[in-house]
């Protein structure tokens, strides 16, 4: 079974043509090395997936003949992933407050009304 074919139908893509732009970006090594699309995968055969910044590691263990339901993906592979590799993406989340902190820099729009509207309320009409 290709490569593409395998990771789409355990549910590590949506779509076939996701997993095979993962692997023209080298995202996906078998065996460790990189491969195209088109590559066979053979059970036994150790995948790394890079995928939202963290590395998976699996095992094939069967290769389906179509897309599996969720419940069924772990009897054709193995996660061997390190719990490190988890923790490590959680630090490289990024947000708002990562780049700017509260009260620093150029006021958002909303600032900006919420200051409007205090400064119309002090003045005094005559």
């Amino acid at each position: 079974m290709r490569i593409d074919k395998f990771l789409w139908s355990t549910r590590y893509f949506k779509t076939r043509n996701q997993a095979s732009e993962a692997c023209k970006k080298g995202h996906i090594r078998v065996n460790d090395a990189v491969v195209k699309p088109s590559r066979d995968v053979y059970p036994g055969d150790k995948l790394i997936v890079r995928k939202n910044q963290v590395n998976y590691e699996l095992l094939v263990l069967d290769l389906p003949t179509s897309r599996v339901g969720a419940k069924l993906v772990d009897i054709y592979r193995k996660d061997t992933t390190p719990k490190e590799a988890f923790e490590h993406s959680d630090l490289l989340k990024y947000s708002k407050d990562y780049y700017r902190k509260k009260g620093t820099g150029r006021p958002t729009k909303k600032d900006r009304r919420d200051i409007d509207d205090y400064l119309d309320e002090g003045e005094v009409s005559p």
